[in-house]
């Protein structure tokens, strides 16, 4: 069969399937997927390096597809180029239990890369994929030996380019040059609400040229050659990420509804289905109907190339760890995921000589003890490294000439951050962190969802964690923060009390595999016995101090900067011949992993006087006070004065607790 008329082909096969899935869910978006898919197919039947028989191939390129809703496109692609994902997969879309769930779940659909739903959030995090690709190439690669080369493709539409988040993004991006970072915006100037003109006027590529982008433009989204050439053309360019603007028109082929909103998120409808089908020269039924020339074509031409590309890859590897032995071991290390003998070797012990300490300042030493044994550990702030001490002390500025270095400077584009560690935690092979103060924790939430979503092993540092900062006021205080993101599933959230809880909180984050929070203070804390907080911590909450004899009248719960408090508010309480019990409880998800006769311990349960402090919302907190207990916090915002006044105003003081 000539080249175009398979092209052509396949890219009905890829219409019809998302027609037929959507149809047969009764819910779901056919519009993008039908305008699309010739862009889509070009990619991966011309460009794309990947091996469906190994989705995890450590050199393979990325594909992005951000606007989630598509994600039929998706399925359709993996299942025709022969990925784990069968024709009665794609006849269980959105459907309880299937590996076809309504947008793209990283970890659940062999060939995802991400979870995308969130519109932006995938643009962003494909950029953290390009950054992870180009650090890792710098640090491994040697003359002759390019064992990290590959790019990220995308698929970006309308809602993600309206979207914050991909402005910030993109920004970065540019400032970078990413020059294997290439997407394709699918230009159909529809969105839900009808034409984009309503609310989006604006000149997309003059914005990206702005950036520093390089940009194509291809004026019939049905034309795979001026497509494939486009593509072509930004592989080229080498010092500048890529958009291609794709002229489209979604639904492309249906007869009543191409080219309008109700294309977008609804079924076509029987009869619909039927004169698409008709339009497009396709048999009405069966439904889900693969051609045996697509299927050849596709599946195995992606598999036989896939093993060539992975096997001619295996040998470049192979001649690597003779040229480059040492190097050679740290990358399978990294790529593994695994963690190096005594990475954790240089990370300090504090003693009481080093404080009192804000457990930020701690951070950084520790950080700069974990990079000494985690070469791949890489991160930086939103432009806030001097106040959150996330500077790696020696290890360089990453920039658009300079990648063998370990520090990022994300500029004041904090929900972009969160996106772009996610996406480098999910490429592999780093260990990265991004950090700002717990307050703007607010403009990185939705990413902080995706990374517990997609079980993303990465560190979000949040410094400046209470009314302890001060001065700053209520803007610049946080209040309900903690609990908003002790609420997230699979989001392990730290507040250290001491700078040796600090460190033992790292190495947790570090070991877990999953994304974790550090919320540290501004405010010095006197220093912990390091042999308690050691044994105690890896627990999740521990007895920090303890009646001698017998149990006590009263126990103290506290986290952070409070458990300090709580430590004084016990030496007035034996004043008064009440004999307390303190706990510090760095991390309640920990905690909550103990067996339960752990738990019973810390908290036994006939103890039932219990007072809980934390110098936030005190919501979520009656779970360990008991409704025999209290909890001390804060159910209003905060004020702009000195922290030791600001504790003292609103009865967070020992004197307080005691009473």
């Amino acid at each position: 069969m000539a080249n175009e008329a398979i092209d052509e082909l396949s890219i009905n096969t890829i219409r019809t399937l998302a027609m037929d899935a959507v149809q047969k869910a009764n819910s779901g978006h056919p519009g993008t997927p039908m305008g699309a898919a010739a862009m889509a197919y070009t990619i991966w039947s011309r460009f794309l390096r990947h091996n469906p028989a190994n989705s995890q191939w450590p050199n393979r390129d990325r594909f992005v597809l951000s606007p989630g809703h598509a994600s039929m496109l998706l399925y359709g692609l993996l299942h025709l180029t022969g990925y784990d994902l069968t024709l009665d997969d794609l006849k269980q879309f959105r459907q309880w239990g299937s590996k076809t769930p309504g947008h793209p779940e990283y970890g659940h659909t062999s060939g995802v890369e991400l979870t995308t739903g969130p519109l932006g959030a995938g643009f962003a995090a494909g950029v953290g994929m390009a950054i992870a690709e180009r650090f890792l190439a710098e640090h491994f690669n040697r003359p002759g030996h390019d064992i990290v080369d590959h790019y990220v493709y995308g698929i970006v539409s309308d809602g993600d380019l309206m979207e914050g988040v991909a402005s910030e993004a993109a920004s970065l991006a540019g400032t970078l040059g990413l020059g294997k970072l290439i997407y394709l915006y699918d230009d159909n100037e529809i969105s839900i609400e009808g034409s984009t003109d309503i609310a989006f006027s604006e000149q997309v590529d003059m914005r990206f040229q702005a950036y520093g982008w390089h940009v194509e433009h291809v004026a019939n989204g049905n034309d795979v050659e001026s497509i494939a050439g486009a593509i072509a053309n930004a592989k080229n360019e080498i010092r500048r990420p890529s958009l291609i603007i794709v002229a489209t028109t979604i639904g492309f082929g249906s007869p009543s509804l191409h080219g309008t909103a109700e294309a977008h998120g609804a079924p076509l409808g029987e009869e619909e289905i039927k004169n698409t089908k008709r339009a497009l020269g396709w048999p009405e039924e069966p439904p889900f109907h693969v051609p045996a020339e697509v299927s050849n074509h596709l599946r195995e031409g992606s598999l036989e190339r896939g093993r060539q590309w992975e096997a001619e890859w295996n040998d470049a590897l192979a001649a690597y760890e003779k040229a480059h032995p040492k190097d050679a071991g740290i990358w399978h290390t990294a790529s593994s995921g695994q963690l190096p003998a005594k990475w954790d070797a240089a990370v300090p012990t504090f003693g009481a000589d080093d404080g009192p300490m804000a457990t930020r300042v701690a951070s950084g030493k520790v950080l700069n003890g974990l990079i000494e044994g985690l070469p791949t550990l890489l991160g930086g702030s939103a432009d806030l490294a001097p106040s959150t001490n996330t500077y790696l002390l020696g290890h360089g500025d990453i920039g658009i000439d300079e990648w063998c270095s370990h520090n990022m400077h994300f500029g004041v584009r904090e929900h972009a951050m969160g996106n772009i560690v996610n996406g480098m935690a999910l490429h592999g092979g780093v260990l990265p962190y991004g950090a700002t103060f717990l307050i703007f924790s607010d403009y990185m939430r939705p990413s902080l969802r995706l990374a517990a979503l997609q079980r993303a092993h990465a560190v979000f540092i949040f410094t400046h964690d209470s009314i302890g900062l001060g001065e700053d006021g209520p803007t610049h205080q946080p209040i309900e923060h903690l609990a908003s993101l002790r609420a997230i599933p699979g989001l392990t959230v730290f507040r250290p009390a001491d700078a040796n809880e600090t460190a033992a909180c790292w190495r947790l984050a570090v070991e877990r595999e999953s994304p974790s929070v550090m919320a540290l203070t501004r405010q010095a804390l006197p220093i912990l016995d390091a042999d308690i907080v050691n044994a105690g911590v890896p627990r999740g909450a521990y007895v920090v101090a303890d009646v001698d004899v017998g149990p006590p009248d009263v126990i103290l719960i506290a986290t952070g900067s409070e458990v300090s408090l709580a430590l004084e508010a016990r030496e007035l309480l034996l004043g008064q011949r009440i004999r307390a019990r303190v706990v510090s409880m760095p991390s309640w998800e920990v905690f909550e992993e103990q067996p339960q006769d752990y738990r019973d311990e810390v908290l036994p349960p006939s103890l039932r006087h219990r007072v809980t402090i934390e110098a936030a919302s005190p919501m979520g907190w009656w779970r360990y006070a008991g409704s025999d207990g209290d909890v001390v916090g804060l159910d209003h915002f905060g004020a702009s004065a000195p922290a030791a006044e600001l504790f003292k105003q609103f009865g967070l003081t020992p004197q307080d607790v005691a009473r």
